[in-house]
C-alpha cells in the first residue's frame, strides 16, 4: 500500500491565480499538482473537502479517487471549483505513480505514442493572465517588455512575429486580434470596420511569410453566434487552422453545431469545459472539429485520456492547453504524447524563458518546434524549494 500521509497547498500572490498541491505518501514520495483561476476557493475545497476523503487512502487507486472527486454533489461536469481541486490532487498522484515505478507519466499511461510533438506559440506576453483576467487591449503606450512579448508583437507587427517564429522553429502561432471590438457590444456585433482591422494581423502574416506557419485565432468565448459567424466566414479568406472557443459558452451545443454548419473555418473547443460528458455532446452533434482540453481544468489526466479516447473514437485532433502554469503544461504534455489523435502541445515561449523557470525544477525541451519527450519518473518536475520560502507564499498543510 501508498498511503496518503499528507496534502499540502502553496500559493504565491505575485501568481494570485495560480495554486499546486504536494501529496505525500508513507513511502517517503511527493507528488505535485496544480490548477488555475480562483486559487483561495480551490484551496478552500482541498482542506475542507478533499482531504478528509483523501488522507489514509491508497495512492495507487487512482481511478477510484478521480470518480469520487469528479462526483461531487455540486459542481460536477464543469471547471468548478470541485473539479479544480480534483485536477490537481489527480495530476499529482499520477506524478506519484511515475515516481513510484521509476518511470515517466507517458509510459505509465501506457506508453507513448510518440516520441515528440509540435509546439505552437500562443502569443502572450510576460504578464499575460497573471493577475486576474488576462488582459486583451494593447495600445500605442504599450512598449514591449522585452524580445517575447508577443501580444505587444502580433498587434503592431504580426508579420514580424511571426518571422520571429519561424526563426526559432515554430511552425504555428495563436492570435486574439478580436478580443477588443467585442466589449462595444457584449459581443453580439462586429462592423465591417471592426472585422477588417481584427483581420489585419492575419493579413500582414501572410504577407511577410506565405503558408509557412499555421495561424490559430482565439476568440475567447467574447461572441454570440452572428457576430461569430461573421468573424469566422472573413477568417476563411486566410486559412486558419481553427477559432477556438468562439461563442460565450462552450456547452451550448446547438449554438456551435450552428456556427459550424455556416463556416469553412474550423472549431477549437474548448479548455473551459470539465469532465467528459460536455465533451461527448460536442462531438456527438459534430459540433467541433478540433478537441482541446486543460488537464487542470478538466479532472486531471484521469478524466482526460477518457477526454482523448472520445476525440479519437470520432477521428477528431486533440490540443492540450497551456497558458496557465508549469505543472500544468508538463501534464498536458504527457498526454499529448500518449493521446494517439494528439496533434500539438500549446506553450507560451515568454513564459517558459522567464517566470515558469523560477518556480519549477523541470520544463518542456523545445528542439526545432517539437517538444520532446521527458524521460525523468512521474512529470518530470517539482517546485523549486525557495518557491516555499518566499514572503507571500501562504502554505496550508492537511494530514501528517
Amino acid at each position: 500500500m501508498s498511503r496518503i500521509t499528507r496534502l499540502r497547498t502553496i500559493r504565491i500572490t505575485e501568481r494570485p491565480n495560480l495554486i499546486w498541491v504536494e501529496v505525500e505518501t508513507d513511502e517517503g514520495l511527493t507528488g505535485l499538482g496544480e490548477s488555475f483561476r480562483g486559487a483561495q476557493a480551490v484551496e478552500a475545497v482541498l482542506h475542507e473537502q478533499v482531504a478528509p476523503l483523501l488522507i489514509g487512502r491508497d495512492a495507487r487507486r487512482i481511478e477510484a479517487v478521480s470518480r469520487q472527486l469528479m462526483t461531487p454533489y455540486l459542481g460536477f461536469h464543469s471547471a468548478s471549483a470541485e473539479v479544480r481541486a480534483a485536477s490537481a490532487v489527480d495530476i499529482a498522484l499520477w506524478d506519484l505513480a511515475g515516481q513510484r515505478h521509476g518511470i515517466p507519466v507517458h509510459e505509465a499511461l501506457g506508453g507513448a505514442v510518440r516520441n515528440e510533438i509540435r509546439a505552437y506559440n500562443t502569443c502572450a506576453g510576460y504578464a499575460y493572465n497573471t493577475q486576474g483576467a488576462a488582459r486583451r487591449d494593447i495600445g500605442a503606450a504599450d512598449v514591449a517588455a522585452g524580445p517575447y512579448d508577443d501580444q505587444v508583437a502580433f498587434m503592431r507587427d504580426a508579420g514580424a512575429l511571426a518571422e520571429s517564429l519561424l526563426s526559432e522553429g515554430y511552425a504555428a502561432m495563436k492570435i486574439w486580434p478580436f478580443d477588443i471590438y467585442a466589449p462595444a457590444t457584449g459581443g453580439h456585433m462586429i462592423s465591417l470596420e471592426d472585422l477588417k482591422a481584427g483581420l489585419e494581423p492575419f493579413r500582414k502574416i501572410r504577407a511577410a511569410v506565405g503558408t509557412r506557419i499555421e495561424v490559430m485565432a482565439e476568440l475567447h468565448s467574447l461572441w454570440g453566434t452572428q457576430a461569430a459567424i461573421r468573424i469566422c466566414r472573413a477568417l476563411e479568406d486566410y486559412g486558419v487552422f481553427w477559432a477556438e472557443d468562439p461563442i460565450g459558452k462552450m456547452d451550448d451545443v446547438q449554438a456551435l453545431a450552428d456556427l459550424r454548419r455556416q463556416t469553412r473555418t474550423p472549431i477549437c473547443g474548448s479548455e473551459t469545459l470539465g469532465g467528459t460528458v460536455p465533451f461527448r455532446t460536442l462531438l456527438a452533434a459534430d459540433a467541433i472539429d478540433v478537441v482541446m482540453l486543460d488537464l487542470a481544468w478538466c479532472g486531471g489526466l484521469t478524466e482526460a485520456r477518457k477526454i482523448a479516447a472520445l476525440a479519437e473514437a470520432h477521428a477528431k485532433p486533440l490540443a492540450p492547453h497551456d497558458c496557465t502554469g508549469p505543472v500544468t503544461l508538463m501534464a498536458g504534455l504527457h498526454l499529448a504524447l500518449h493521446a494517439p489523435t494528439a496533434i500539438f502541445q500549446e506553450v507560451v515561449r515568454a513564459t517558459l524563458a522567464t517566470w515558469y523557470r523560477d518556480l519549477v525544477t523541470g520544463l518542456p525541451v523545445l528542439k526545432g518546434g517539437l517538444v520532446q519527450a521527458p524521460e525523468a519518473p512521474g512529470l518530470g518536475t517539482a517546485l523549486r524549494p525557495e518557491v516555499r520560502q518566499r514572503a507571500d507564499a501562504v502554505i496550508r498543510e492537511s494530514g501528517g
